[in-house]
């Protein structure tokens, strides 16, 4: 294994590491921060962080190499920037609804969207191995979703995390035509416009500033989960490639699970250790069919 592909999974793990602090830590602060403006200060942390990169690297001369985007991304940037307030906010109003584990689980549903809007839309091939990692996927999501198996009631927190996947599902084959661009400049518009967008909702829907502390510690965990892991991502994919990424990248929801049970310390069903299976299940099958 030579330094670049060291390197490149390196930046793939911090980037799932990174990321897989968002539901658990977005738990704790949803006791005070209301739900769309979590949304707000967490992209905002992650514009304005990467917007102070984005001067660090000016002044040393590192963002001239980088390409900037131009006026023919401009339909896919605002695409992304949509996208980008309605996930945020539908992912913190489930994880408002349930378990800080159950949404990290059900996050792994992004790579089905993803995967199908992509079919659908840029009319990618899907292995079959892939159909088969859709396919438990998808199942451990409705196990994860099911509240009443007897009457089949679905958890509101369950869906609304799912509805934030679709969200990203489409988000993510907007980014990707954007991928040769600068990541930084990329997360800095991404951040700060769609965090000025769920902040105009929060306030016209009369959420509440909350307290310093709460909006330092949202900006903090902004710049870490959206940002920074967002930019190690984009470079990990220029050292290992889409695929390899992704597999490393995968973690990040059981990273994330393993985090929300040692901070709330609370004992899942038994419905959720099944779904975790299926879900590990499927997402080592969707690394091997990216691998393949």
């Amino acid at each position: 294994m030579n330094t670049k592909q060291k390197r490149g999974i390196l930046f793939a793990i911090l980037a799932a590491a990174f990321y897989a602090l968002n539901a658990p830590l977005s738990k704790l602060l949803l006791a005070k921060v209301p739900p769309t403006m979590l949304a707000a200060f967490l992209y905002l942390g992650a514009g304005l962080g990467m917007a102070v990169m984005q001067a660090v690297e000016q002044k040393k001369g590192l963002a001239a190499r980088e390409q900037k985007l131009t006026v023919k991304e401009l339909p896919y940037t605002i695409g992304m920037v949509v996208l980008d307030i309605a996930a945020p906010i539908a992912l913190m109003l489930g994880i408002s609804r349930t378990t800080a584990a159950n949404a990290s689980l059900l996050n792994n549903f992004e790579i089905v969207a993803t995967s199908l809007i992509a079919l659908c839309i840029f009319q990618e091939k899907i292995s079959p191995k892939l159909w088969l990692g859709i396919l438990l996927v998808t199942v451990s999501s409705i196990i994860l979703s099911v509240e009443d198996s007897s009457s089949f009631t679905f958890s509101t927190g369950s869906v609304f995390v799912l509805i934030a996947c679709i969200c990203w599902g489409f988000e993510n084959n907007c980014t990707r035509m954007l991928s040769s661009k600068n990541p930084v400049q990329i997360v800095v518009i991404k951040g700060i416009f769609s965090g000025l967008g769920s902040l105009i909702i929060a306030l016209c829907i009369g959420e509440k500033l909350p307290g310093v502390l709460s909006i330092l510690g949202a900006l903090g965990l902004g710049f870490v989960a959206y940002g920074l892991s967002i930019v190690f991502y984009i470079y990990a994919q220029r050292e290992l490639g889409a695929a390899k990424t992704s597999a490393y990248y995968a973690v990040a929801p059981f990273i994330g699970v393993a985090l929300s049970l040692l901070i709330f310390m609370e004992l899942p069903a038994a419905g959720f250790w099944v779904a975790l299976a299926v879900m590990a299940a499927g997402t080592w099958v969707v690394t091997v069919a990216d691998n393949g």
